[in-house]
């Protein structure tokens, strides 16, 4: 379960009349558990409690009682023999009566102590249950679920109710703007009295909530109707409290969806929760999902965590705020034109969804700024950071107009925590009219038109990066002499995931510069348009991305493109994983990169560490921006790496270990028709196929059994009929694969995915006579075990797992990409004698575990010793040829890799 459905689901258990046998097994229903699993706990096969409770073991031990009797409870709880058993592995202690609800952690001393309706308050202390984890951001982001939660249940109720607004969804979108902002108003002193929105709506609207539309209508319109203008208005009475707030967020239609008892109750519901808990960094994201059909089934999951966040804006400009900061010390005149340049900076995200980005960047100056108003005495002056610099751009209305409305809740309550409630107040109302967020088609608007660039008074033309020009051939200057900062985590989508409008998309972008874009992943467009963004502005960028655009083929098409428009890597974190709440989603693996034209330092993270360079290159590597182009042929003298065999047979030419022995056992003499067949995951997991291998010497005799005429008769349909070429012409020898490289002589086998959690690449050395290599591996043919110990070493690994593809995170082997293009010096005899010695040993190693299959021997947490002593020896041997000792790392690996590949490739054409 996610945190919402638990919420929702211990929040309608506390509804529902205290059960004193029922409630403990309900209460872990409630997180997740089975029907399986509450069943053996009802009948007592797995509940371990010694004191007439109910211990699930490895989380919690928990008993109802009598009233008043919670404290003694919990108390005999936690002296119990069963919680101290330590194989029992108790983290929380609960006890309620019905009345009052007391619970422990016993891992982190955290307790709970209320009355019982209230403990749906505190769901997060049991996250744990569900295997959540509890961590500070997530507990503060407890409200945002809740909320969100009777916003999307009032949302689905009034959609119902409603079926005429069905093609409304953006005045349904609207208005739910428009309530969110009444919410946290209401309880934030904004309006004129403590919950005056939901009073009013409990006094003045019928129990059936059918004429609650009339009452809301009003209020928007008392809130649309400046001072003056209010008695010409004929406002009712009732309505006069409500302040003007326009702004654009109560202006044009007042009309509000029709209101059923049950869609009031929610309404209810929903403002009587403290709403001055509102994070706007999660909430944003989270009720950008009220409105979203498909994201609506994982409601609050979507968002961006804040360090997740900073890690694009530290490095991008915060950190030199800061570092500003640090200098000036109590420097009044320093402080004061760090401050200026603080209001002169822009921060853009062109994919902002709901604007967590830009609200974490906004909170983050502004606590700068607050520091330096304390130290030069001016600790409560009014801010100089204007909202109306955090620019975005969103696709959809819903999100674009919940970012603008995160904005003005940041700066509110930022004004309330630096300048206090009064000013805060005095300040807020009315709304600016001015809308910095735009909605629209990113890829498609002008962003020099959204956010101009900074100077003073020179023009900026359109140049043909784009399919069409610019809306504007010349733009104007504005906000002079400030910085503008592009961040943000644009959708991500791989060519074959990208629907007609996206494709369209990258036309518009690539199509005039690059003809080959089409294996671009969608992310692409967003970094070449930063790039020419920086270009023609001076700004810089830091983008969240797949690790896609800097590993395998799309670095030679997309790298080549950004260092056309002057663009250098700034700053890059590599590959981490970007999580969230969802328990049952996987990470995404991204990374980020930061681009500028400006010079200087650069700084590469990698997990917890940073180091500074000189250089970055596209593959994140320090020292070179070196790109490398596939080769047709190798730059070293190893030997050629080919493709598998190809069958193109609708898997009739293929057969398992039952269908070989069936065939066997009733034709004896076809065992000369039949090879092992061996792929990518046949060889790493130990996985028995065969193909039929049938020479045109054979074919006579292989027609005269049934069972293979049948088959072969199949392939000749199903080439027949294909739409590709290859196939066509092969359908006059069904008989054979359609790409046959295979030879009679030893091979290597090369798997062209394999898992990240690799060490080595895990290659292997077959019998080519009677072995036929599948087209999902690369392979050599008539190999030598020279070929076998460079493949198996650490050095190869850290030149595949550079620039090489990936498929998700698992590697992805390319033989133009990765082995034509590996660096190797000249090999003396002894070098391949010393080198054949050690495959073989690697060889050996492997057959002392028999049968165990290469995935059992390879797995990093329990790679035998003596395979691991067997590869330690060969990366000896193999990188003293190279530099006369070990390598240090992966980084000096790779230095010495790509100093090597651009030196050969000057001499050698590709």
């Amino acid at each position: 379960m996610n945190a919402v459905e638990i919420e929702q689901a211990i929040t309608e258990l506390a509804e529902l009349p205290f059960d004193v046998a029922e409630f403990p097994f309900a209460f872990l229903e409630s997180f997740g558990n089975k029907a399986t699993a509450i069943k053996k706990l009802r009948s007592g096969t797995s509940n371990k409690s010694d004191i007439d409770g109910v211990l699930q073991a490895n989380h919690i031990h928990l008993k109802t009682c009598d009233a008043g009797q919670v404290p003694q409870t919990l108390s005999d709880l936690k002296g119990s023999k069963a919680t101290q058993t330590k194989r029992n592995k108790v983290r929380f202690l609960l006890a309620t009566d019905g009345e009052t609800f007391e619970a422990e952690d016993l891992i982190t001393g955290e307790t709970v102590s209320c009355i019982y309706d209230d403990f749906p308050n505190h769901f997060v202390f049991f996250w744990p249950l569900a295997g959540l984890s509890k961590t500070k951001q997530l507990s503060e982001s407890e409200f945002d679920v809740r909320a969100t939660l009777r916003l999307n249940k009032l949302y689905t109720t009034l959609r119902a109710d409603n079926p005429d607004w069905e093609k409304r969804s953006h005045d349904m979108n609207h208005f739910m703007a428009r309530l969110i902002f009444l919410f946290f108003a209401e309880d934030t002193d904004i309006l004129n009295g403590e919950d005056l929105f939901t009073n009013t709506i409990e006094t003045l609207a019928n129990a059936d909530g059918s004429n609650t539309h009339e009452v809301i209508s009003e209020l928007f319109r008392a809130m649309n109707t400046d001072y003056p203008d209010r008695d010409a208005a004929n406002l009712p009475r009732w309505a006069t409290p409500f302040p003007y707030v326009n702004g654009g967020l109560f202006s044009g239609s007042t009309e509000v969806p029709k209101f059923s008892r049950i869609a009031q109750r929610y309404l209810t519901h929903i403002g009587h929760l403290d709403w001055t808990k509102i994070n706007p960094d999660i909430f944003g994201s989270m009720i950008q999902a009220v409105a979203d059909e498909e994201e609506r089934s994982t409601l609050g999951m979507h968002y961006t965590s804040v360090p997740n966040i900073l890690k694009v804006l530290n490095p991008l400009f915060l950190d030199d705020l800061r570092d500003h900061l640090d200098q000036a010390g109590d420097n009044r005149q320093k402080l004061k034109n760090l401050r200026t340049r603080m209001s002169n900076i822009r921060v853009f995200d062109p994919a902002c969804g709901s604007g967590n980005f830009l609200v974490i960047a906004y909170k983050q100056m502004r606590e700068v700024e607050f520091e330096i108003n304390k130290r030069r005495g001016e600790a409560f002056d009014r801010s100089e950071i204007s909202i109306r610099n955090f620019r975005g751009i969103e696709l959809r209305d819903f999100s674009a107009e919940i970012a603008r409305l995160a904005l003005i809740i940041a700066e509110y309550q930022c004004d309330v925590t630096y300048r206090g409630q009064k000013d805060a107040l005095a300040d807020f109302l009315p709304l600016d009219r001015e809308n910095w967020i735009t909605c629209g088609n990113a890829l498609r608007l002008d962003w020099l038109s959204i956010c101009p660039p900074t100077g003073a008074g020179v023009k900026v033309k359109s140049d043909d990066l784009f399919e069409t020009p610019l809306d504007q051939a010349e733009i104007d200057f504005e906000n002079q002499g400030g910085e503008t900062y592009i961040c943000g985590n644009p959708p991500y989508q791989g060519s074959v995931n990208q629907t007609a409008e996206q494709k369209e998309d990258m036309r518009r972008i690539f199509a005039p510069v690059f003809k080959r874009y089409k294996d671009l992943d969608y992310v692409a467009a967003f970094m070449l348009a930063a790039a020419r963004y920086n270009r023609l502005t001076g700004a810089s960028s830091a983008l969240v991305t797949t690790n896609s655009i800097v590993q395998g083929e799309q670095v030679a098409m997309l790298w080549p493109l950004i260092f056309q428009q002057q663009n250098k890597v700034s700053f890059a974190h590599k590959s981490f994983l970007w999580s969230n709440l969802a328990s049952n989603q996987a990470a995404v693996t991204c990374i980020i990169v930061g681009l500028t034209i400006s010079g200087g330092v650069r700084t590469i993270f990698d997990g917890g560490t940073s180091r500074s360079v000189e250089v970055i290159g596209p593959y994140l590597i320090p020292s070179t921006d070196q790109i490398v182009q596939k080769r047709s042929n190798a730059l070293h003298s190893l030997s050629k790496m080919d493709y598998g065999n190809k069958p193109t047979d609708g898997g009739n030419l293929i057969l398992s270990s039952v269908e070989k022995d069936e065939l066997l056992e009733q034709y004896p003499h076809a065992t000369d028709l039949l090879r092992k067949y061996v792929g990518s995951q046949e060889f790493i997991k130990g996985i028995h196929r065969y193909c039929l291998w049938i020479e045109d010497q054979q074919l006579t005799f292989a027609l005269s059994i049934p069972e293979i005429q049948a088959r072969v008769e199949k392939v000749k349909s199903l080439r027949s009929q294909s739409r590709g070429t290859q196939a066509n012409k092969a359908a006059g020898s069904p008989h054979r694969f359609v790409f046959t490289p295979h030879t009679s002589e030893t091979a290597i086998i090369v798997p062209q995915h394999f898992s990240e959690r690799r060490e080595y690449l895990t290659i292997g050395y077959h019998d080519g006579s009677r072995v036929v290599i599948a087209n999902s591996a690369s392979a050599i043919y008539d190999a030598n075990l020279v070929d076998f110990s460079v493949l198996s070493s650490a050095l190869h690994m850290s030149w595949l797992s550079a620039i090489g593809g990936r498929l998700k995170s698992d590697y992805r082997y390319s033989n133009t990409l990765v082995w034509n293009t590996f660096p190797v010096p000249k090999l003396t005899e002894k070098n391949k004698a010393d080198l054949t010695r050690c495959a073989e040993d690697i060889l050996l190693a492997r057959e002392a575990h028999f049968p165990a299959t290469i995935a059992d021997l390879y797995k990093p947490d329990a790679m035998p010793q003596n395979l691991r002593d067997a590869h330690e020896a060969n990366d000896e041997v193999l990188e003293r040829i190279y530099i006369g000792r070990r390598f240090r790392n992966d980084t000096e690996r790779l230095e010495k890799l790509f100093d090597m590949y651009t030196k050969m490739t000057t001499q050698v054409p590709s």
